[in-house]
């Protein structure tokens, strides 16, 4: 790819403003990595454009000249998504962050990629409306970034993810055309569904500048239930009783382990409840008839105490579930505090296996001699395997990291499993996606890549 010379960046200048071109290593520091600032790759030029049209006259530039253009939300990434790998141009997104439209009459919002995920989720309760999908960095990341990697959460058991609720897009594709697809509808059957080929496809296809999402009805009444176990075989038991065979689908079913809890029982300096138990369940339900949610909640709790529960504690108020929600909420945060490089793998499993995937992380951890957390959705099977540094000197950690990753995401595809639920491929996982795709498929995705982006400039080295 091509570098960036003083005649491009006087071109940027003309399109987007001088003030929102930033040149020095000072200013673009912070768009040279992600969340997980082990890798760092720094950019030629950042451009932080705030319509279409100047995105638009960005791609085309960048398509003359070939050069490799980067978008970026809000850098809360965890797969390396966001990296400019060849320098080039990075569109930062987060100066187009306004919510367009709330229409209550058809239940939806039209709003911008940088939106903050929580600020959304404000605005549209208090229209008594509802945006379910919520990743655990739902106040600090976009829905654009959301949108590049088909986010999830702890609220996709019941509700979906990210892809459920896209209805349209405004897209501007590598080549500079802007196109519009969808609409403040649900049925579409048009030709091709083209939004959803941009929905996960990780901002390597064309970048998204306007969204128009479905929402629901607020629910009148929630609660979530926080249940320790000291078997996590039990725990998995109660998981597969609540939803196999009660045909309950709560909103939320999250775990943590013993070694999640305790780091954030350190990280916070004060005790937790229930921090010496194997696993903690929390399971969340909502609904709009209190007296059926009472009801689930006897049968929830007597399920989990026939399987050896050591308590269900009730949150029913803002302050308990926040309460409820400190250790979880802050986990990654903690880790990274204890440990100056953390690697997270968000692997998905058939969810009656997650406790084989225990089992398999914990052996694994032992026989590499890496530090291992997990923590993540056991409604869906996602479980989120950290690997810690903590104080292994480099040798060691290089010597071992990529056997211990090999051997977690063999053992996942044996068990029916895939190595990535939300995080995405980005560029740390594209070498391991031949374990789970095919050679055909692969093929059939370069030749869309190819077709929308023939010169490969828009975030390449990324997925494949």
């Amino acid at each position: 790819m091509k570098k960036i010379s003083e005649e491009v960046i006087s071109r940027l200048n003309s399109i987007v403003g001088s003030g929102n071109v930033l040149t020095t290593q000072e200013d673009m520091e912070p768009y040279s990595h992600d969340e997980l600032p082990t890798l760092k790759f720094m950019p030629d030029v950042v451009v932080k454009p705030r319509t279409s049209k100047e995105i638009a006259g960005i791609m085309k530039l960048a398509n003359e000249l070939e050069i490799s253009v980067t978008p970026r939300g809000l850098g809360t990434g965890l797969s390396g998504g966001a990296l400019p790998i060849h320098g080039g141009i990075v569109i930062s997104l987060e100066r187009m962050n306004e919510i367009l439209e709330i229409d209550e009459a058809n239940m939806v919002a039209v709003i911008e990629p940088g939106v903050i995920v929580g600020d959304l989720n404000k605005a549209v309760e208090e229209q008594g409306l509802f945006y379910p999908p919520d990743p655990a960095s739902l106040d600090s990341c976009s829905i654009g970034g959301n949108i590049a990697h088909n986010a999830g959460g702890a609220r996709a058991v019941k509700y979906g993810i990210t892809r459920n609720y896209v209805l349209g897009l405004e897209v501007v594709l590598p080549t500079g055309e802007i196109i519009r697809h969808g609409g403040k509808f649900v049925k579409n059957v048009s030709g091709y569904n083209l939004t959803q080929y941009f929905i996960g496809s990780e901002g390597t296809l064309g970048i998204v500048t306007k969204i128009i999402l479905k929402l629901v009805p607020l629910p009148q009444y929630s609660v979530d239930l926080l249940v320790p176990f000291n078997d996590f075989h039990q725990a998995a038991e109660v998981v597969t009783k609540i939803m196999g065979e009660k045909r309950i689908i709560p909103v939320v079913l999250e775990f943590m382990d013993k070694a999640g809890v305790q780091a954030c029982e350190t990280f916070l300096g004060r005790e937790l409840p229930f921090s010496n138990a194997e696993a903690q369940l929390i399971i969340g339900l909502d609904g709009n008839d209190k007296d059926e949610l009472d009801k689930l909640i006897e049968v929830i709790g007597e399920i989990c105490f026939e399987n050896d529960a050591e308590d269900v504690l009730v949150a029913d108020s803002k302050f308990a579930k926040d309460s409820l929600w400190e250790a979880r909420r802050i986990l990654l945060e903690t880790l990274k505090a204890i440990s100056d490089q953390v690697e997270v793998e968000d692997v998905v499993v058939p969810r009656s296996r997650i406790p084989d995937l225990i089992s398999m992380t914990t052996r694994l951890s032992e026989e590499y001699g890496l530090p291992i957390v997990n923590w993540g959705h056991a409604g869906d099977g996602n479980v989120h395997v950290a690997i810690l540094k903590k104080d292994i000197d480099e040798n060691t950690w290089n010597e071992k990291f990529e056997g211990l990753v090999q051997a977690i995401f063999d053992g996942v595809v044996e068990m029916g499993g895939t190595i990535t639920g939300e995080h995405g491929v980005g560029y740390l996982k594209k070498k391991y996606l031949p374990k789970v795709v095919g050679e055909t498929e692969i093929a059939l995705m370069k030749k869309i890549k190819n077709a929308l982006d023939p010169k490969n400039i828009l975030n390449p080295e990324k997925i494949f």
